[in-house]
């Protein structure tokens, strides 16, 4: 450093990286909003040079690497939610004029946006029955139809749709499809693998892992729709920080592990609520004997923890007086931490358009780490407070 310069302009330039940092398991996190160019012929190369801050430095490049060979993608985008996740995708294909067909079993905060916010900016929202066929589902589409919204299982009452099928009938029709993917964390199903343009996740949830981040990732194959959300991203600024990267991508590596050991649980629980007095039905695809038990066992690999299962008829007050009951899972919404969590379904099916008669109340678990004998005897207890709630019905 030039003895001549001012204790202000040492201070300034003390301290910066003056050589390649040493090599550890993670990448760095690098903290910056201005990134340096080599000349001034560099400054406006926006094709060859990264640069600012907000387009991703080494944490957030190493996730993107790394999602792209869990989704078997040639481009993965990073949100700072999953909703962020699903509009930015949406948002980066659609204009004005289009049309776009959504699953009706659609995440609620999805739903919001799409009514709230699409329609604003005039694109048309149709939803569609998560038992519709695919052939109908083709055929009810219009003209104007762009985009085809899926997501299987569905949010609360897991439905599945021959994702494959749509996107095969769909691509004759040169219309896109989208498929949420957070039930299948991109590790048991792969949408780019049956022919889906875009795989969407909530990071949020299994990849994340320990319910304390915040992330979505869209993923795509084709070259053009691989630019589409690069541009969205780049015009709608959206941004993640390098601590967020980091521990999504520590939350990467456990992955498989995981969801491994949470899908076996899961299918315990729900074999054995299945033959509880006090339950009507159980919709876990993965389980035998469930509904659309065949097409789940052709195109995934394995299950995650999350399911729903139906009470017995009864009143609100014994439904709650059950969720209040429970000691080991957690009163809460989100899912893929690695704690158990419980919610009650019915208020959230009043905005969906195909009414369906469960034959009870319905309760979304999410199954976490604990032992699932414990969470079997959590379960229990319960149930015997909803039956005793309920006057003794279905004890």
């Amino acid at each position: 450093m030039p003895p001549d310069w001012n204790d202000e302009t040492r201070l300034i330039r003390a301290g910066t990286a003056s050589k390649p940092l040493v090599r550890t398991v993670g990448p760095p996190i690098q903290k910056g909003s201005t990134v340096l160019l080599p000349d001034a012929a560099s400054l406006y190369d926006d094709e060859n040079h990264l640069t600012y801050g907000r387009q991703g430095l080494a944490a957030q490049f190493a996730l993107q690497a790394a999602l792209a060979e869990l989704e078997h993608a040639r481009g993965v985008t990073l949100y700072p939610s999953g909703l962020a996740a699903l509009s930015g995708a949406v948002l980066a294909v659609l204009q004005a004029g289009d049309e776009v067909l959504v699953t009706d079993a659609v995440y609620k905060p999805s739903r919001r946006f799409c009514d709230h916010m699409l329609k604003r900016f005039g694109v048309a929202v149709r939803y569609f029955d998560p038992r519709q066929s695919p052939q109908d589902l083709i055929a009810s589409a219009s003209a104007a139809t762009r985009l085809i919204v899926m997501e299987s299982p569905g949010s609360l009452s897991f439905e599945m749709q021959d994702m494959a099928r749509v996107a095969q009938l769909a691509r004759a029709r040169q219309i896109l499809t989208l498929a949420d993917n957070t039930w299948g964390a991109g590790y048991l199903y792969r949408p780019l693998d049956h022919g889906i343009d875009l795989s969407i996740q909530a990071l949020t949830k299994y990849v994340g892992g320990h319910s304390d981040v915040f992330m979505g990732s869209a993923a795509a194959n084709d070259p053009k729709l691989v630019r589409a959300l690069e541009d969205g991203v780049t015009h709608l600024g959206w941004a993640v920080t390098g601590e967020d990267a980091y521990q999504v991508l520590r939350g990467l590596r456990t992955l498989p592990t995981r969801l491994t050991r949470q899908g076996e649980s899961g299918l315990a629980v729900a074999a054995w609520l299945r033959e509880q007095p006090g339950v009507g039905q159980v919709l876990h695809p993965a389980l035998p004997g469930c509904p659309d038990h065949d097409l789940w066992a052709r195109d995934y690999s394995g299950a995650c923890g999350l399911f729903s299962f139906t009470l017995t008829p009864g009143p609100q007050r014994a439904v709650n007086a059950f969720l209040d009951a429970l000691k080991l899972f957690g009163l809460g919404f989100s899912w893929g931490g690695f704690e158990s969590l419980a919610i009650a379904c019915d208020p959230q099916f009043a905005t969906r358009k195909f009414k369906r008669d469960y034959g009870g109340p319905m309760i979304r678990l999410h199954i976490g780490l604990e032992t699932p004998a414990d969470l079997i005897a959590d379960l229990r207890q319960a149930l015997g407070v909803y039956a005793a709630r309920c006057g003794g019905a279905g004890a």
